[in-house]
């Protein structure tokens, strides 16, 4: 169980967020924090280390973070400590989350907690597409560290097989749905490669809400209390990733979030949407030569951003608060966001991070480290409502139907739609 701080902390700007001139404390301020990971590879262990960085420059505060699976699981195991009476006192969970953990009264706005011109100003400093997830009410409740665009990898030695030019993947869906299909390989009647695998399971309303907004649409207002998934431009969306099942381009039936990038490693797909969170895994781990792209266009380009955020909870002592900022900051600082994002492929989540002279580097050394940057511009909030995890599902459930052969797109989503209008009229 945490121990209450027994000596105020002084000051929380950088400098002393960063460990400068830190003194050494009486007693320290002890921090429970959990964390997520949603992609492959050892990512524990760069938490883990930056954590221990942390306490190396601030040692007045101790932090005890951990891994709690995925962002489900995450969430789960953080509201259930804080009703055991063991809370954490921050953590990582999913941006979308905040309307839940604002309803529950679990978390505290960090407006609240700054009180220096630095801390307000650094408020401000992270990328706006990033901290849509994050506000509301007017106040910010989430400051962003793994956070992500879809991305779109392929494999440019199929593309040379297949006689495509591997430096033009496909801009928008119609060169997509043609690209997929010169790219799908037989043997025996049996595919050997698919032309392109977007996944289904984990988090289907994520790359559904790309299609939408490249066919035009938003899937929620900012008030979190209106979805639109049943207007004519989602029911395209969602027929056209039928489609690809339908005409062979892509596996028919579910494709698994959790394995798809083995796949895409393993050459069972010339083309995978996934997190930008998965590039260093897929740059370890790739035996042929890949490259990323933004997500095809159909009216426009278009990803939502997605990933967790640091929130700071309510059952906590101003002292907690306060070093739980520090640590945050820390974190979140741009020398600490340009390590995270080389060691993961997650974007920098501030200009200043892709400003540093490693990540500066890295990306001129490795331009697929910043598509996902690049793509935020036509980016958008990740589906996030009030009631979110009924709704998502209500949402998923409507996708996966469709790409099982279960329903149609324009009824399973009206289903969908209904579902999520009795969900959200108590709060409209």
């Amino acid at each position: 169980m945490m121990k209450r701080a027994k000596t105020l902390l002084a000051g929380v700007g950088l400098a002393a967020a960063l460990g400068a001139g830190a003194a050494t404390p009486a007693s320290a301020v002890d921090l429970t924090m959990y964390y997520p990971i949603a992609v492959g590879g050892p990512l524990t262990g760069v938490v883990d280390g930056m954590v221990a960085d942390f306490m190396k420059a601030n040692p007045d505060v101790k932090v005890k973070a951990i891994y709690a699976g995925n962002y489900d699981d995450a969430r789960v195991k953080a509201l259930a400590a804080l009703k055991s009476g063991q809370p954490a006192q921050t953590s990582v969970l999913f941006s979308i989350d905040i309307y839940e953990l604002i309803e529950q009264d679990a978390i505290v706005a960090f407006d609240d907690i700054v009180s220096t011109a630095e801390e307000k100003a650094w408020l401000n400093s992270f990328y706006p597409g990033l901290m849509e997830n994050g506000k509301t009410k007017g106040k910010t409740w989430g400051i962003p560290f793994q956070r992500s665009t879809i991305v779109m990898y392929y494999n440019k030695d199929a593309f040379k097989e297949a006689g495509l030019d591997p430096a033009k993947p496909p801009a928008n869906w119609d060169e997509m749905a043609a690209m997929g299909k010169k790219l799908v390989k037989k043997s025996g009647g049996q595919v050997e490669r698919w032309g392109v695998m977007v996944p289904s399971t984990g988090y289907p309303y994520w790359m559904f809400q790309a299609f939408a907004m490249q066919n035009g649409e938003v899937l929620m207002n900012s008030e979190g209390n209106q979805t639109y998934f049943d207007k004519p431009a989602v029911v395209e969306a969602l027929t056209y990733w039928q489609k690809l099942g339908k005409d062979g381009t892509m596996p028919a039936g579910a494709i698994e979030w959790g394995t798809l990038r083995q796949n895409f490693v393993e050459g069972k797909t010339a083309m995978m949407w996934h997190t930008t969170g998965n590039l260093s895994a897929v740059k370890k781990e790739a035996k042929f030569d890949f490259g990323v792209a933004m997500l095809p266009a159909k009216k426009r380009l278009g990803s939502p951003t997605g990933g967790g955020n640091f929130y700071i909870f309510k059952q906590t002592t101003p002292e907690e608060r306060k070093a739980a900022m520090r640590l945050i900051k820390f974190m979140t600082a741009p020398e600490m966001a340009a390590k995270w994002s080389i060691a993961t492929g997650y974007m920098g989540v501030s200009p200043a991070s892709y400003e540093t002279d490693v990540l500066k580097k890295y990306a001129a050394d490795f331009p697929p480290a910043a598509v996902a940057r690049d793509q935020l511009k036509y980016g958008t909030a990740e589906l996030s409502t009030y009631q979110t995890g009924r709704v998502r599902k209500a949402l998923n459930d409507a996708i996966q139907a469709v790409l099982t052969g279960a329903k149609e797109p324009a009824a399973a989503l009206k289903e969908a739609q209904g579902q999520a209008d009795r969900l959200l009229k108590p709060y409209r």
